[in-house]
């Protein structure tokens, strides 16, 4: 037993529960570059512990209905067979070079990943912005809001997204939610996560599958991650209600950016300017954004000046999980 791989699971464990994103975005880089594990066996090994760990955060999520069971089916009309397929993709482009390649693909998987965190972020506020000048509560409650399902596009980014995971590992959490967020922008976060991991079952489970054929899969890397893996996504999906996921996307956007840059090549000294740039001139980037939009420039202001605003009593509730976006 590796009690470090457990603890790397666990941490990872609770921000795939409490965010629906970050696990082979997170665990897979964690493995290759904390470590030092072969690219291709990390990608197979995280694989497998995530078929283990989604259904977790996803029966939690089915209790509470949080989840779109309609776009779930057409999500994993293209996920599924995708995923598997993917594996045969990796093999058939790898050569003897294969290792090489899956590491630079799992960089180039990441950045776009970080990048769509970013926009989805921004989205976020936006449309909390539109809501308020609409008079309409930033508050939402549970359950899972009415909308169209549009079959093409859903299966689409299914499929895409299946591809991606069954090369990498990346994209069950990360790559997919990003797309519904563009194609469903009225769903809710919680609506969006518990979605995401449920359809993230049958998917990751077609490339796990697929990896335990011809991947690299190891039994004692795998066994460690779950160690820390399961109950790290229990108690996620628990605090997802309440949790400040705007603040979470921040943080896990950073994180894949550093894993990405270091996936693709880029040295020590220049990942460390390139992260103290983004940490101070992103953040103050986004104050200006938070600005432009009439929103006070730190976010833990405006939620001081909205639970005082009112009486604890005669309080609606505060959705957490857009809050410090």
């Amino acid at each position: 037993m590796d009690w470090g791989l457990a603890l790397a699971g666990l941490i990872v464990g609770v921000v795939v529960g409490l965010t629906g994103m970050g696990g082979g975005a997170l665990m897979t880089p964690i493995l290759v570059l904390v470590f030092k594990i072969e690219p291709l066996a990390a990608v197979s090994s995280d694989l497998v512990a995530s078929f283990f760990m989604k259904p977790i955060g996803a029966a939690v999520h089915l209790r509470r209905g949080t989840v779109n069971l309609d776009l779930v089916k057409w999500l994993c009309l293209g996920s599924v067979p995708s995923a598997f397929a993917g594996v045969f993709v990796l093999k058939a482009i790898g050569g003897s070079q294969l290792q090489d390649r899956v590491k630079l693909a799992l960089g180039y998987a990441l950045l776009v990943a970080a990048l769509g965190l970013i926009l989805k972020t921004y989205m976020t506020l936006r449309e909390r912005v539109r809501r308020r000048a609409a008079g309409q509560s930033v508050a939402r409650g549970p359950g899972a809001p009415t909308i169209v399902v549009r079959p093409i596009p859903t299966v689409a980014i299914g499929a895409v997204g299946g591809l991606v995971v069954g090369m990498t590992s990346v994209g069950s959490g990360s790559l997919i939610i990003i797309a519904l967020i563009a194609l469903y922008p009225a769903l809710q976060a919680s609506n969006l996560v518990g979605t995401d991991l449920v359809q993230a079952v049958p998917l990751v489970a077609a490339a796990a599958a697929g990896h335990l054929l011809y991947g690299d899969f190891k039994m004692a890397v795998t066994a460690s991650l779950l160690v820390g893996c399961l109950p790290g996504v229990y108690m996620g999906a628990r605090l997802s209600a309440g949790a400040p996921a705007g603040l979470v996307r921040r943080a896990l956007a950073f994180v894949l950016l550093a894993s990405a840059l270091k996936l693709v090549g880029m040295s020590t000294t220049g990942l460390a300017w390139v992260l103290v740039g983004v940490a101070v001139g992103g953040s103050l980037l986004w104050m200006g954004v938070r600005t432009s939009n009439g929103l006070p420039p730190l976010a833990r202001t405006e939620l001081r000046s909205r639970t005082t605003a009112v009486e604890p009593a005669a309080a609606e509730p505060v959705d957490r999980t857009a809050e410090q976006s």
